[in-house]
């Protein structure tokens, strides 16, 4: 997830010169900073001194400050840099950023340990100083190295006890080496022993683009990077820049003459500056959610809607109606969905497979339940080397992050994570939600969502820099909730039998039309999201896609697909549902509640309904699902409002959607 990079430097190197290694180390920052912009750390070793430098910045702000070229400007054998995407552990205390600093090792990590309280709880020996996730894997490491073990199989034994994915770099008070680790394949490097340099960075693409631009010769701009594969390290000398690859499964027994103690150590020192403000501490932890819930109690609409007899769609559904025997126009226009079938994917995977060890598809994963099976099933069934992708931004919940590091790491798969600006995205939600306090709109909702459509965009792009040309989405068909664009007066039509959301030419100029009359209406969506709402619905009703849709060749069977990822995956749950849909999506349990507290349903109607004509379920069932389904999700509801910065607290919110006039007679409840 985080962007981590980093280089043994000798004395003819490149990079030696602290001019052009200021350059150099920039360089990597800036193409680092796609996987994370929330934070930036640097550690440099030298021969008597391991300095450390982090701040809560994003890399561009973080290689313009005078410490960063302080810390780079004197003789060095090696540096290690990190720019963060925060997962656990706020940024605004340092040492919750990396490098970690930890009994005289200094490390970076890319991913997330998901069982670090269950491990520092089962090791009581083990010091922690701080919140971040990625101190118990070196608090592990030396753990090991002081039980007798050598670096290899104090690695392995590491990695034998975290859970997600790990792809880590270290160096050390004690050893003149630096230390290369990943169990998902998150590394790569290049190596000219001519001019002293060995390089590494998380993504092939990222240390491509800095031996380009740094316009480097000799071996280090050789055609290909060499990957660290899942369950292997690297040991590389600092002084000699002897590469000793290992595998976590055979790691040498003997101790090698290139991890030798030093005879002094390095004196580690953290020249981070104590940051003024305090933690923030979420408006959450102080709301009496058990109160709010009393407040605004839940009632079910499942009994006092009019509901179709086949499905249950309810009367308040935008363009429904019902012939005499109560049977919607949703149920009578259905169209069966016909699977291209396995022997047609099979066909479609063929000419992709590829022997040389690059990735064979890029597989789009959100942290959802639909993305995590689909990963499975590339990997594990069609038996391809995939790639994971993931946009960021800034509503993928930590649940989502902690699902994907999960099965990344349990698969031995590439996880590459592009992170928008975070920060930029959720003032843009935040401006939005605003507006729409102001005027509730239910065909105005989908602009909650405009900043995640770029999805599609970096989508190709990853495809490009890894030379994969299949793409592959897990889109269940029978999400479709049609209804979202009919509130802004759509009807809904299928142009496209591969993809769930799809519009025709006539419609796409009819949801213009209706965006352009509320923005004239509502002044407040006038604002700096103006840009991101223009480009989603470019990425997602115009670009041209060329994914595919795995769902569209084998079916969806929500019990096969829930057991294999609680089975053999784990996958969390949430604690304020008991459904596996929408669960890492942060602004679901919002928008949905808006749906169901003004128009009587959610997505969750749509949705069973859908499964209803298919015949996967009753209807008898579906109406009980989607009775404990819709119940409101108050915790994820004020992590959403907190998080995008809304200045209303939840009472006030939730006071003004329950005020919005309904689509139905309130006695009818």
């Amino acid at each position: 997830m985080c962007g981590i990079f980093g280089a043994v430097v000798g004395d003819r190197s490149p990079l030696a010169g602290p001019r052009d290694r200021l350059d150099h180390v920039k360089r990597l920052f800036e193409l680092s900073a796609s996987r994370g912009k929330e934070a930036a750390g640097l550690a440099v070793a030298s021969e008597g001194e391991l300095v450390v430098y982090k701040q809560p910045m994003p890399a561009p702000e973080f290689i313009r400050t005078a410490r960063f070229d302080q810390v780079l400007g004197g003789r060095l054998s090696a540096f290690i840099g990190h720019s963060r995407l925060v997962t656990d552990g706020a940024r605004e205390v340092n040492g919750n950023n990396q490098p970690v600093i930890s009994s005289g090792i200094v490390g970076i990590h890319n991913g997330i340990v998901v069982n670090h309280a269950r491990l520092w709880a089962a090791h009581e020996g083990l010091e922690r100083h701080h919140d971040i996730d990625s101190e118990v894997i070196f608090a592990l490491l030396r753990s090991h190295l002081k039980a007798g073990r050598d670096l290899p199989q104090a690695v392995a034994a590491t990695f034998g006890e975290i859970e997600g994915a790990a792809s880590i770099a270290c160096l050390f008070e004690d050893r003149d080496v630096l230390l290369l680790a990943t169990n998902n394949g998150s590394l790569y490097y290049r190596v000219d022993r001519d001019e002293d340099t060995f390089v590494f960075a998380s993504e092939a693409y990222i240390l491509r683009q800095f031996i380009e631009r740094g316009r480097l010769n000799g071996a280090l701009a050789g055609d290909r990077s060499i990957a660290v594969k899942a369950g292997e390290g690297v040991l590389v000398d600092l002084a000699s820049l002897t590469v000793r690859p290992f595998t976590f499964a055979a790691p040498p027994p003997v101790p090698s003459v290139i991890e030798a103690a030093r005879e002094a150590p390095r004196e580690v020192i953290d020249c981070s500056p104590e940051l003024p403000r305090a933690p923030h501490v979420r408006r959450a932890d102080h709301v009496d959610l058990d109160a709010i819930s009393a407040r605004f109690p839940y009632r079910p609409t499942t009994s006092s809607l009019r509901r179709c007899t086949r499905c249950i769609l309810p009367e308040t559904m935008p363009f429904i109606d019902f012939d005499a025997d109560g049977v919607c126009n949703y149920c009578r226009n259905h169209r069966p969905i016909a699977l291209h079938g396995r022997a047609a994917l099979e066909e479609l995977v063929a000419p992709h497979r590829r022997r040389d060890g690059g990735p064979d598809c890029i597989v789009a994963v959100s942290g959802g339940r639909d993305s995590m099976y689909g990963l499975h099933y590339v990997k594990k069934v069609l038996g391809l080397n995939p790639v994971a992708y993931t946009y960021d931004w800034g509503m993928v919940t930590d649940l989502a992050r902690r699902n994907v590091s999960r099965i990344c790491g349990k698969l031995g798969v590439e996880h590459i994570l592009v992170s928008a600006d975070i920060g930029r995205k959720r003032a843009n939600i935040r401006k939005n939600v605003d507006a729409w306090l102001d005027r509730p709109s239910l065909g105005a909702v989908p602009l909650f969502m405009a900043g995640d459509k770029a999805y599609f965009h970096h989508l190709t792009r990853v495809c490009e820099q890894n030379g994969a040309r299949l793409a592959f989405l897990c889109e269940n068909l029978l999400e479709r909730s049609d209804f979202k664009v009919g509130f802004a007066g759509v009807r809904p039509e299928v142009v496209d039998d591969d993809h769930t959301y799809t519009l025709g030419m006539k419609s796409k100029a009819r949801l213009i039309g209706f965006y352009l009359r509320e923005f004239a209406r509502n002044r407040g969506y006038l604002n700096r999201s103006l840009a991101d709402s223009a480009m989603a619905f470019g990425f997602f009703y115009v670009k041209k896609r060329r994914d595919h849709n795995l769902f569209r060749y084998i079916p969806w069977v929500e019990e096969e697909l829930v057991a294999t990822i609680r089975g053999e995956y784990d996958f969390e749950l949430a604690p304020d549902t008991t459904a596996t849909w929408r669960i890492g999506d942060g602004t679901a349990a919002f928008y949905n509640y808006i749906y169901h507290s003004i128009a009587g349903f959610s997505e969750n109607d749509t949705f069973r309904s859908n499964q209803i004509r298919s015949g996967a379920i009753d209807r008898a069932r579906a109406l009980a699902l989607v009775e404990e389904e819709n119940r409101p999700r108050f915790e994820s509801i004020k992590w959403y409002l907190d998080t995008i910065g809304i200045e209303r607290d939840l009472a006030r919110v939730l006071e003004t959607i329950q005020r919005a006039p309904k689509l139905y007679r309130e006695e009818a409840r």
